[in-house]
C-alpha cells in the first residue's frame, strides 16, 4: 500500500491563530495544505478569499492546495494562483466548458484539479482524465466540515482508479471529507493517493501525531 499525500484542510484551523496554524502544519508531517474557497452561491456556505489566502502563503511551507467551491471560477483562478496555489481544483458542476477551465489552469503554470460531488458520476470525466492532473472525489455534500462520511465512496475509488489506468494517465486521486483514521486505509487501499482531513486534524488533541497517524496507517 502506498504512502498518502496528507493535505489537512485549514478550513478547520483556528482562525483567530492562522499564523500559528500554518507554522503547526509546517513542521508536521503534512504535504499539502488544502484551501477551501466557498461563495455561499455554489455551495451553502462562505469561507474565505483572497486576503486570507494570501496571509496563509506568507507563512506556509508546504504547497496550497485550493479548492474553489465557487461559481464562474474561470474569473478568479488567476488571482488564486497569484495569491500562492500550487494546484487549482475546480468543480465539475460549476463548469460548462471544463477542458477550457482545465486549460486555463494549466496555463497559469498551476497543476489542475477538478471536484465532483457525491451525486456525480465518474464516467462524465472519461473524456478528460488525460488533460486532469487530480479528481478530487467529495466523500460529503460540499460546504460545511464535520460532515459523515459517505460510504459508496469507496466504489467510486475503485472505479476511477481503473479509469485512470486505463487510460495510462497520472492523474492523483484526492478524497475530501469524513477523512479519519478509521477509513484511510480502506481509501487508500481502493486506489486514492491525497486524503484531505479538516476537523479530525484541527480538533484532535495533538494535531500533529494526528498527521502523522494518517500518513503512516
Amino acid at each position: 500500500m502506498s504512502t498518502p499525500i496528507i493535505a489537512p484542510s485549514i478550513l478547520a484551523a483556528d482562525f483567530a491563530n492562522i499564523q500559528k496554524e500554518v507554522e503547526m502544519l509546517n513542521d508536521s508531517a503534512a504535504d499539502w495544505i488544502h484551501i477551501d474557497i466557498m461563495d455561499g452561491v455554489f455551495v451553502p456556505n462562505i469561507s474565505f478569499g483572497l486576503p486570507v489566502m494570501e496571509a496563509i502563503n506568507r507563512h506556509a511551507k508546504k504547497p496550497l492546495d485550493v479548492h474553489l467551491m465557487i461559481e464562474k471560477p474561470e474569473n478568479y483562478v488567476e488571482a488564486f494562483k497569484n495569491a500562492g496555489a500550487e494546484t487549482i481544483t475546480v468543480h465539475y458542476e460549476a463548469c460548462p466548458h471544463l477542458h477550457r477551465n482545465i486549460q486555463q489552469i494549466k496555463n497559469l503554470g498551476c497543476k489542475a484539479g477538478v471536484a465532483i460531488n457525491p451525486h456525480t458520476n465518474i464516467a462524465l470525466l472519461e473524456d478528460t482524465i488525460m488533460d486532469i492532473d487530480l479528481v478530487c472525489l467529495m466523500s460529503v455534500n460540499p460546504g460545511f466540515g464535520g460532515q459523515k462520511f459517505i460510504e459508496n465512496t469507496y466504489d467510486k475509488v475503485i472505479a476511477l482508479k481503473d479509469m485512470i489506468e486505463e487510460a495510462e494517465a497520472d492523474t492523483l486521486i484526492e478524497i475530501d471529507g469524513g477523512v479519519n483514521e478509521s477509513n484511510a486505509a480502506e481509501l487508500i487501499e481502493a486506489g486514492a493517493d491525497v486524503l484531505v482531513a479538516g476537523s479530525f486534524v484541527f480538533k484532535s488533541s495533538n494535531p500533529k501525531d494526528t498527521i502523522s497517524n494518517l500518513k503512516n496507517v
